[in-house]
């Protein structure tokens, strides 16, 4: 028999499951998660807790161990920069983030990345979650511009936005796609660029 030499990759990749935080905020980060993502805990406790939004059996899980200590520059320390959270249409994007903002909970960093439109925001604790549409409406379309596209390739991070803006121009009837093409062009800016895309700093 010959001898297999594509080892390098498994042939059935894993898919992505859950994302662990640890955290001395249990509570908040639950209530936080739901109100945000649409998290619900199936077990919930002080010590630790399993948090889902469709069928798999948790995709957050929250550990609060004994001698846990918060970080002490999270900001600029290496890790997970955010967790992302991904709508199906432009309309169900635009309406979290109207229902977000009247709730009080507000984006840090707002972002057209061309393969994705999106929205990042801090949980209690600090951790980034970006909540996003996909610019193409498509995985396939969307990851043939990241990976083929010049615009992506000179500018990676993308176009900043003032979602209010974004709000106005849909309910002034403009579609998605117009949306998106005059936010790439850079049209609906803020009044203030952000200087950098680190998580700010709340300890």
């Amino acid at each position: 028999m010959p001898e297999n030499k594509a080892t390098n990759w498994p042939a059935n990749p894993p898919k992505l499951h859950h994302t662990t935080f640890t955290t001395l905020r249990m509570n908040e980060m639950v209530t936080w998660y739901g109100l945000v993502c649409g998290l619900r805990p199936v077990f919930q406790s002080d010590e630790a807790s399993w948090l889902t939004n469709d069928d798999a059996n948790h995709r957050i899980a929250l550990l609060s161990p004994p001698g846990l200590k918060h970080p002490t520059d999270k900001g600029h320390e290496t890790g997970i920069h955010h967790t992302a959270f991904e709508f199906s249409t432009f309309d169900m994007w635009m309406n979290n983030y109207i229902r977000l903002r009247d709730h009080g909970i507000l984006p840090f960093l707002q972002l057209d990345h061309g393969i994705t439109m999106s929205v990042y925001y801090q949980d209690p604790d600090g951790n980034g979650v970006e909540i996003q549409v996909d610019g193409f409406g498509d995985w396939a379309d969307s990851s043939e511009w990241i990976a083929n596209a010049k615009e992506f390739a000179e500018n990676p991070i993308g176009t900043f936005f003032d979602a209010e803006k974004l709000v106005a121009a849909r309910d002034a009837g403009l579609s998605f796609q117009e949306i998106h093409e005059r936010t790439r062009a850079g049209e609906y800016l803020p009044e203030v660029i952000p200087e950098d895309i680190f998580l700010p700093e709340v300890w």
